[in-house]
């Protein structure tokens, strides 16, 4: 594997956890949305990823890309709120799907693979520049 390859694969990982951090923030943001543009509650969406090639000669050597972003299906949290105008006849609003501890935990780890990738490729950057300064 070149250090070019490097380079395309923490890319393409810096790429899909830039999106996977978009997402996360969105359903934080939304955690509390009783409703949203459809007249339901929000729901939660999660980010999937798909190995890819990285070159057609070695198809070993994966990168990964977001492949779809898909809506939790778990059913929406009830919370007593007799006051508000959206509860039911029992008293129960229904409100998004989101944890937003998990949430949290989802973008801790999202941004640790975020900084890990900007690592490799300073430390591959690094390696090229020493084996330049070798020949000379």
């Amino acid at each position: 594997m070149s250090l070019s390859n490097v380079f395309s694969i923490s890319g393409s990982a810096l790429t899909a956890q830039s999106m996977r951090l978009s997402v996360v923030a969105s359903n934080i943001a939304n955690a509390e949305s009783a409703t949203s543009s459809t007249g339901q509650p929000y729901r939660g969406r999660h980010v999937v990823f798909t190995a890819i090639p990285v070159t057609a000669t070695d198809p070993k050597v994966a990168g990964v890309r977001v492949t779809s972003v898909v809506e939790d299906q778990s059913p929406p949290i009830l919370k007593y709120d007799p006051a508000n105008p959206l509860a039911d006849a029992r008293g129960y609003v229904n409100m998004p799907n989101v944890n937003p501890v998990e949430e949290m935990a989802d973008m801790i780890s999202a941004s640790r693979s975020y900084q890990t990738n900007v690592e490799v490729m300073n430390t591959a950057k690094t390696l090229m520049q020493k084996t330049l300064q070798l020949g000379q």
